[in-house]
């Protein structure tokens, strides 16, 4: 007797590797692309057709200038400095909400760094300050 089995080639390509790869890559891709988009916008700021007021009480104004000093109320500060003013002008109610005036030519880092400080103490809202356009 003999034990001779019949073995054949398979000539055929096993495709469902290959569409599992490609399934993902496209997940990716439409995962990335909206990211991908968002980092090339540009921004022109900060001239605003409506400027949003809100009750003077509620509002800590932050201006970073040009030359990046920072002011409170005119008080000039450092980036140290504006923590713990802050800390003392929110108290304990942090309903308050921030707005960061800077100039257009002030590094967006330095604005950051800001919203940071506030957002740190529990801000309710943060906010960009803008001119309107008529001015």
């Amino acid at each position: 007797m003999s034990t001779h089995k019949n073995r054949t080639v398979m000539a055929e390509i096993n495709m469902v590797p290959f569409i599992d790869i490609t399934l993902i890559l496209l997940i990716i891709f439409m995962v990335m692309s909206p990211l991908l988009v968002q980092m090339q916008l540009t921004v022109d700021l900060p001239k605003s057709q409506s400027v949003n007021t809100q009750a003077e009480d509620d509002v800590i104004r932050i201006e970073v200038e040009k030359n990046g000093t920072i002011l409170l109320q005119n008080k000039k500060l450092t980036l140290k400095n504006l923590e713990r003013e802050l800390i003392l002008r929110m108290g304990k109610a942090n309903k308050k909400t921030i707005l960061v005036q800077a100039d257009k030519e002030v590094p967006i880092q330095q604005v950051v760094s800001v919203f940071d400080v506030a957002k740190k103490l529990g801000a309710a809202k943060l906010g960009i300050g803008v001119l309107s356009k008529s001015e």
